[in-house]
């Protein structure tokens, strides 16, 4: 675990041989109108790797998501995704590419169906069958979504709802998942239950990026985390390591 030292030259980063980052973000400067949330923050994901973005409100980790997918435009550095540039692309482009956006608040139609609002995920699968087999596939990674496939999801309870929003990012078989604040506002054993899903997606490999304000949790799952901090990298390393950091537990986690 190490603090983190000035940026590399972007352009010499996004060369570097000994990364086959699935995602790589050098160097982003990013915000809202004039104002910048983000100064010069990198990171990079692996295949099959889960990623914690951690640090204190304000910090910027939720912009580092929407800046990745689209709904944010940096004004300075570069985003790679499976070996293409994605800086200037919308997000459903990105979601063609592999990459889908889960954004916190349990976002679902409230007035459609638990398979309506799964098959709205499959807006980029042309054909019927493989929809089927796409939503059939979610179902069996989440039972409790088939229990309530009928079920109109405004009436499902909030951690329910999040893994119907969580699901139906999954219906097009991405490459890599950016979820951010899963258990916002989430009762201590619906936190359990959104924390087990993401366990399911970590064993079968999919690549996570997980902003979540329940940094230690976060940590004790991640492969590896990035603290941000005013909009900055501060420190970055292994899950446990930086679980286990004095530095990072007292300025971060409440220990």
């Amino acid at each position: 675990m190490s603090e983190v030292a000035p940026a590399p030259n972007p352009q010499s980063a996004i060369r570097n041989p000994q990364l086959d980052a699935l995602l790589r973000v050098e160097g982003i400067s990013a915000g809202y109108g004039l104002f910048n949330v983000l100064e010069d923050v990198s990171l990079y994901v692996l295949p099959r790797e889960v990623v914690a973005i951690i640090g204190p409100n304000g910090a910027g980790k939720s912009t580092v998501l929407k800046t990745v997918m689209g709904f944010l435009k940096p004004s300075a550095g570069r985003i790679q995704f499976s070996g293409h540039p994605i800086v200037g692309r919308r997000p459903a482009q990105l979601v063609r590419l592999g990459l889908v956006y889960v954004p916190q608040g349990r976002i679902v139609f409230p007035r459609m169906t638990v398979l309506e609002n799964l098959e709205m995920g499959a807006f980029t699968i042309d054909d019927r069958r493989e929809v089927v087999d796409a939503i059939d596939h979610v179902l069996g990674l989440f039972p409790r979504l088939a229990e309530r496939r009928s079920q109109l999801a405004g009436t499902m309870s909030g951690g329910e709802q999040q893994m119907l929003a969580l699901g139906r990012a999954l219906v097009t078989h991405p490459k890599m998942v950016l979820l951010d604040e899963p258990s916002l506002g989430l009762a201590p054993k619906l936190v359990d239950m959104v924390f087990d899903q993401i366990n399911i997606l970590k064993d079968q490999g999919l690549a996570i990026a997980l902003v979540e304000q329940k940094a230690a949790r976060a940590l004790a799952i991640a492969h590896r985390g990035y603290v941000l901090d005013l909009g900055r990298n501060r420190y970055e390393g292994e899950g446990q390591a930086l679980l286990a950091d004095e530095r990072v537990r007292a300025m971060y986690l409440g220990a």
